[in-house]
């Protein structure tokens, strides 16, 4: 039997047993340095969150043209686009995959002429029309004129937009262009695009999102107003124009008395809902957040007060002063560009800017989920750039109307917003995009 001195074994129980202890007590690095201790997690913003999930570009449309295109084309088509910008850009992408599918020549669309949006400009006066045409060679056939047999006529007129439910196009247009070899042509809100072959769909993503830049005049004029804004900076997208509010049906109290006045002069026949239909109404996200709310849901997002904010929104903007106040760094277009030129443009080049720069901010928060956000937000995630979240009205609505206030509500909504933040929730949209796990 072997035996061992007592004292001496004792010495090397001890020893092991202090280094044990020192390793077990101190301070791990990874563990000082990671954001899961209480301390960091109240310096977190919303963009220090881990996403689990991002949108990017569907590897088969990046892939290029993989059909060729047939020999003779069934006719012409011409896109009629309405509405402001971003409702246009929106339908001429559509349309150019459903001409596609058609197998259609594609003729430059018609943008509308209207006094409501202060505009006058068409598509060339906005988008580079050589670039376009160039970018869509072998997806589709684009030309600027018509033949000479056919440029006297008028097209045969198809409206589309106001068709209820699924339709097929082959079978309700094709039909008609056969017929008429010249048809203008408004694509359906509602039409899904999953039901194209893949080489329409691939059509329209080129035109949506590779094919369409503005003019060098207006890039120029967007990289002076983007060079104006001082860096780093978030793009804010804030609706609250009397148009926008009359629109909605929401009701409003304690608003100054000037903005009650604009909203009642846009209300036309569109009065506010009341009582539990109000209520209802608003706890289903419909109700555009005031500037007061973004502050809040903002400041809930750990959004710094002084971080530098771009505001792409439309004239007549109500109720700023509770904004500004707390979010004092704030600047717009019509501040930062030389008066004479803000002046002169119209609608389409307006928003044209707000585009650009919003789709080359740092961050980009709206507070809707309209044509323009969809557009920014997709672009975004084509560039690579996933700092965009869409402000939840839903969420307010139900929080707020629970009795949450303060430091409860900001809690609250910073736990909606960061769940949303990673899992990429609204950051572009599926038919193009393809998400893909981190």
């Amino acid at each position: 039997m072997v035996s061992f001195p007592v004292k001496p074994l004792f010495v090397v129980v001890l020893t092991f047993s202090l280094l044990l202890a020192v390793i077990l007590l101190s301070p791990s690095p990874q563990s000082v340095n990671t954001p899961a201790s209480s301390a960091s997690l109240l310096d977190l913003d919303i963009w220090s969150v881990k996403r689990i999930a991002e949108w990017r570009p569907c590897k088969w449309w990046l892939q290029g043209h993989l059909t060729p295109l047939p020999d003779e084309s069934n006719g012409y088509i011409r896109i009629d686009c309405y509405g402001g910008l971003n409702q246009m850009r929106r339908d001429f992408c559509d349309g150019v995959g459903i001409a596609r599918l058609l197998n259609a020549t594609l003729i430059l669309p018609k943008f509308e002429v209207a006094a409501y949006w202060n505009e006058s400009s068409g598509f060339a006066d906005v988008f580079d029309v050589d670039y376009f045409i160039q970018k869509m060679s072998g997806f589709i056939k684009v030309v600027k004129d018509l033949p000479t047999d056919i440029a006297s006529k008028e097209p045969f007129r198809v409206d589309c937009s106001k068709r209820k439910g699924q339709f097929d196009y082959r079978e309700s247009i094709l039909p008609l262009l056969l017929e008429h070899r010249y048809i203008s042509f408004t694509p359906a809100m509602s039409q899904r695009r999953d039901r194209y072959p893949q080489y329409a769909k691939a059509t329209l993503c080129q035109a949506c999102y590779s094919a369409l830049r503005v003019t060098s005049s207006l890039e120029k004029k967007a990289i002076e107003l983007l060079d104006a804004i001082p860096k780093p900076f978030l793009s804010l997208h804030l609706r609250f124009e009397p148009d926008m509010v009359a629109y909605s049906r929401c009701e409003y109290p304690n608003l100054s008395l000037s903005s009650v006045a604009a909203i009642e002069a846009a209300q036309v026949d569109k009065k506010p809902w009341t009582g539990e239909l109000a209520q209802s109404w608003r706890k289903r996200g419909k109700c555009p957040l005031t500037p007061n709310e973004t502050v809040l849901v903002l400041q809930s997002l750990r959004i710094p007060t002084s971080t530098n904010i771009y505001l792409a929104a439309g004239d007549g903007l109500m109720e700023m002063e509770g904004f500004t106040s707390v979010y004092t760094k704030v600047f717009t277009k019509s501040a930062l560009l030389n008066h004479e030129d803000f002046t002169r443009m119209h609608g389409n080049t307006k928003a044209a800017l707000d585009y650009y720069v919003s789709i080359n901010s740092d961050a980009y928060v709206a507070t809707y989920f309209g044509n323009m956000d969809k557009m920014v937000a997709a672009m975004r995630a084509f560039k690579g750039m996933h700092k965009t979240l869409f402000l939840s009205r839903k969420a307010f609505a139900e929080l707020t109307s629970q009795g949450l206030q303060e430091e409860k509500l900001k809690k609250a909504l910073w736990e909606v917003h960061k769940n949303d933040f990673e899992i990429g929730r609204g950051s572009a949209l599926p038919g193009c995009f393809c998400e893909s796990k981190l």
